[in-house]
C-alpha cells in the first residue's frame, strides 16, 4: 500500500468525523441560542402581564406554548417558578371589554403643550 493510499483511506473518515463534530457543535449553539430567546420572551411576557395585572386566555395559551418549547430544549427549572407566578395572574374579568393597557399606577393625562401639533394652516405657507 502506497503512502497516498494510506492518506486517502485515513483522510475520508477523518473528514467525516470533523464534519460531524462541527455540525454537532453548531447545532448545540443554535439550541442554546433558541433557548435563550425563549427564556427572554417568557421573562418579558411575565413582566408585561404582571404590570398589567391580568392575562386573558389567549395570553396564557401563547406563553404556555413558549414555555413548552423552552422546556423541550432541556430546561433546568429556572423558569418553572416564573410560569407558576404567571398562571396565578387573574384572568381578564370581561373579555368582551378590553382592559386598560396601562398599569393602574400610571394615569394618562393631557398632552404637554409642547407636543400639541399646530393647525395645518400654520404649517403650510
Amino acid at each position: 500500500m502506497s503512502f497516498w493510499e494510506i492518506v486517502k483511506a485515513a483522510g475520508v473518515p477523518a473528514l467525516l468525523l470533523g464534519l460531524i463534530i462541527t455540525t454537532w457543535v453548531q447545532t448545540k449553539a443554535v439550541k442554546r441560542g433558541v433557548q435563550a430567546l425563549l427564556r427572554d420572551r417568557l421573562l418579558q411576557g411575565y413582566k408585561y402581564f404582571r404590570a398589567q395585572g391580568w392575562a386573558d386566555e389567549d395570553d396564557r395559551t401563547n406563553l404556555e406554548n413558549v414555555y413548552i418549547q423552552y422546556h423541550a430544549l432541556g430546561s433546568n427549572g429556572v423558569m418553572d417558578n416564573l410560569r407558576e407566578r404567571f398562571l396565578a395572574l387573574p384572568l381578564n374579568p370581561n373579555p368582551m371589554i378590553p382592559a386598560p393597557q396601562t398599569p393602574a399606577a400610571v394615569q394618562p393625562g393631557p398632552a404637554p403643550a409642547s407636543t400639541i401639533i399646530p393647525p395645518a394652516t400654520t404649517i403650510i405657507k
